[in-house]
């Protein structure tokens, strides 16, 4: 047996079954809503009862003070429901979290790309945004930034892909040194890159490299909520090997039911690739696709000399930079001293 739950002032509604919170029930029909530690105590979930019924199986959990108050990470529901609650819709709504993880999995997903899986403590969760990032804090107080590459429904795991980065100390750490159950800090979610989900207009989409992590979320939480906009992916790498989601994009495309299309671009393919797709700039492939911008959202992302070079461009076909969203994948300042340094010495000795 399934309920009718409406959320004001939103005005969205979803199902819920028997057996099921509240809340694993919105967020699993993609609706956002606050939450923090889904054990009943911190009170983030709590919502106002404006009409139904509520049971809570596993007993009246500490933050319900109040009669008409519905904790619900912990209710379910007993009839159709009305319930007053703000629906998460941007930054302002996450709360930022510092908390330690543990890299649950290690896993190369390419020659230079580990894909590293964090999980939270038991007590903890960290509602975000699809798109968004997070920062690992170092001991010395020093951060890194990577992008959440799964969908908020997802959240046994912060799924991460990290670049090992020539003369990068963390990601040299990442690839040599770290091992599963290794113990971080983190803080986020962060950034202001996420799905504008309220818009009505297709969605193109570019990344370089890397920057593919933090759409691949956006894709999968679009896919979960069952968002019918047209999206296509073009994602622009070196050659062939680069292209670590492996066939993954492709099953977007399959299931995507005509409104998926994705389009890899090789820079510099090489002989062995056997390459017969789009070669060259990402952003020139997307232009031959799409001359005329204006009617799109466009998400970029990945290295900042391919945003900064396209967005310009972009503007001149039409795209507007209302509707133009960037993550810009840069180094730690530390990483470039040391890189330009580097190339310093090594010129000196030449």
């Amino acid at each position: 047996m399934c309920f009718e739950v409406e959320i004001q002032p939103a005005g969205r509604r979803f199902q819920a079954a028997a057996g099921e919170t509240l809340l694993d029930a919105a967020l699993r029909q993609g609706v956002g809503l606050p939450w923090g530690c889904r054990s009943g105590n911190c009170g983030s979930c709590i919502a106002s009862r404006v009409s139904g019924r509520v049971e809570y199986p596993d007993g009246e959990p500490q933050a319900g003070q109040q009669a008409d108050e519905v904790v619900l990470c912990q209710a379910h529901a007993r009839s159709d429901l009305v319930l007053q609650v703000r629906e998460l819709s941007d930054t302002a709504d996450i709360a930022i979290k510092t908390l330690p993880a543990r890299a649950e999995h290690l896993e190369r997903l390419s020659h230079d790309v580990m894909q590293v899986l964090l999980k939270l403590p038991e007590s903890e969760r960290m509602p975000f945004l699809a798109g968004q990032y997070i920062e690992f804090i170092l001991k010395d107080g020093r951060r890194r930034a990577f992008s959440i590459a799964n969908a908020p429904h997802q959240d046994e795991f912060i799924e991460l892909h990290i670049r090992h980065v020539p003369g990068g100390e963390f990601t040299g750490h990442v690839f040599e040194e770290m091992k599963d159950k290794a113990l971080v800090r983190i803080e986020g979610p962060l950034g202001s890159f996420y799905l504008r989900e309220h818009s009505d207009r297709p969605i193109l989409m570019m990344a370089g490299g890397t920057g593919v992590a933090p759409l691949k979320g956006i894709i999968e939480h679009a896919r979960h909520i069952g968002m019918a906009r047209p999206m296509h992916l073009f994602w622009g790498v070196e050659s062939r090997q680069d292209l670590y989601l492996k066939d993954l994009p492709q099953r977007w495309v399959d299931e995507g039911g005509g409104r998926f299309r994705y389009t890899p671009v090789l820079e510099r393919p090489k002989p062995e690739d056997d390459w017969q797709g789009e070669t060259g700039l990402v952003q020139d492939a997307l232009l031959r696709a799409y001359p005329e911008l204006s009617p799109f959202d466009i998400y970029l992302s990945g290295p900042p000399a391919m945003i900064d070079a396209a967005m310009p461009v972009f503007a001149r076909h039409g795209a507007s930079l209302a509707h133009m969203y960037s993550d810009a994948f840069e180094f730690a300042r530390d990483v470039l001293e040391r890189i330009a340094r580097e190339k310093h010495e090594t010129g000196a000795r030449g």
